[in-house]
């Protein structure tokens, strides 16, 4: 899997934001095919970093209804990433967004 299409943007909110002080755990929206693996290789050479341990989970879409018609929310897979002590992200940091 290519690289670039792995990570598909962050996941910002305020529990991961205490996460990211406390634990160093950083949260991605990632490809539904990607591995483990595959998310520590893109997180490493694209935010050039040391990663230490990836953890990922599928959502399932919620079910959502208007008026009559009902509707379902796609699926998507969240990767969280462990870095190294020292090491950080400037995405979330305040950086370029």
């Amino acid at each position: 899997m290519e690289l670039t299409h792995v990570i598909k943007g962050p996941l910002i909110t305020e529990k991961l934001d205490r996460l990211r002080e406390k634990q160093r755990q950083y949260s991605f929206v990632v490809d539904r095919a990607a591995s483990k693996h595959d998310v520590a290789r893109a997180v490493s050479t694209l935010f050039k970093v040391t990663v230490e341990d990836v953890r990922t989970t599928t959502i399932r879409g919620k079910i959502k209804r208007i008026g009559r018609s009902m509707g379902k929310r796609p699926n998507f897979k969240k990767a969280f990433v462990t870095l190294k002590e020292g090491d950080k992200i400037e995405l979330f940091e305040g950086g370029a967004v």
